[in-house]
């Protein structure tokens, strides 16, 4: 019901801005509704630059905080924005029966390292210390989808694991209500506080378990505007760039957009993996039109997961993923 609620929220936010997904009735401007996460990577840094709006003069842009990818997916279904992020999982379902939300991934803003991990009161020593304990994460998550891999890997068996919005795992967390929580900054930085770190999705993806943060574009609006798809993907491409070139500006436009000083920023965004446009084009990652990268692979595995979990019916075909990769706009 939260994710129908905030779906609406920013169904009535764009109604004011405009009646129809793309333009104004009467206006020639056009409009690029954009759905953003308070996550620590180069979407952040155009955010806050406004290099959008500069590049962009003949088009409105809005843009609308989410908690998850579930979100995201709740508001591309009610035609409520034109771009957003979602973590891998919530992409996969997306792609998948019964959704098939018709978008695409044009670009992935991070692969996810220690950013997002499995932390517990500071009692619980190991994974296997969770046996019998409560456990939150964000369900049909990236998080979901790493933490019964550890608890898979470790033996247990028994853990509650409970579906709680990272807001909500940080005021659980307070109140005592969860021993752990598999969550991603800027709350997983305040949980280890005064816990501890037992697991980080990094190690899960040099076991083969790799998760990502995703962009996800509407078809129709890809379609009818490649020119504003084209400059969106070329400024944060810019972004990536400049958190090489310049880390401490990088680090500063994030830590505003977060209200994080500067160090800790650039901590968190060192916990994340920013590929260029280039390292996207590779066969590990989004690969090139007519040869679909390896992320459709792990798209598909995540569908493995979610079948599991009951969130899906069956495991879509690998071209159901294939076909799901925007590879001609990269540039």
């Amino acid at each position: 019901m939260k994710r129908v609620i905030a779906a609406l929220l920013v169904l009535a936010t764009a109604a004011t801005a405009c009646s129809s997904p793309a333009e104004a009735p009467g206006e020639k401007k056009t409009v690029l509704r954009i759905g953003y996460q308070l996550i620590p990577n180069g979407d952040l840094i155009v955010k806050d630059q406004k290099w959008l709006e500069t590049a962009l003069p003949g088009t409105e842009i809005t843009w609308s905080k989410f908690d998850s990818g579930g979100d995201v997916n709740t508001a591309m279904i009610a035609g409520a924005i034109d771009i957003g992020l979602a973590g891998s999982s919530p992409v996969t379902r997306g792609l998948s029966a019964p959704l098939n939300i018709p978008y695409r991934v044009p670009w992935i803003f991070d692969v996810i390292g220690d950013n997002e991990a499995l932390v517990a009161k500071k009692e619980i020593t190991s994974v296997a210390g969770l046996a019998g304990k409560t456990i939150a994460t964000p369900f049909s998550s990236t998080a979901h989808y790493s933490l019964l891999a550890v608890l898979a890997e470790a033996g247990v068996t028994d853990a509650k694991v409970i579906d709680l919005e990272p807001p909500d795992i940080q005021a659980a967390w307070t109140r005592g209500d969860i021993d752990a929580a598999y969550v991603w900054t800027p709350v997983l930085a305040e949980l280890q506080k005064d816990g501890g770190v037992l697991a980080t999705s990094r190690e899960l993806a040099a076991k083969g378990k790799l998760t990502a943060d995703l962009a996800v574009v509407r078809t129709e609006f890809a379609t009818r505007h490649p020119d504003i798809l084209a400059e969106w993907i070329k400024q944060q491409d810019r972004a990536v760039k400049l958190t090489r070139s310049d880390p401490p500006a990088a680090a500063a436009a994030v830590g505003r957009q977060l209200n994080l000083d500067p160090a800790e920023a650039a901590r968190q965004m060192g916990q994340l993996v920013l590929l260029d446009a280039t390292e996207q084009r590779s066969p590990e990652y989004l690969g090139t039109a007519g040869a679909p990268g390896k992320l459709a692979e792990n798209l598909r595995s995540a569908a493995e997961f979610l079948v599991g979990q009951k969130q899906l019916d069956a495991v879509p075909e690998l071209t159901v993923f294939q076909k799901g990769l925007l590879t001609d706009a990269l540039p």
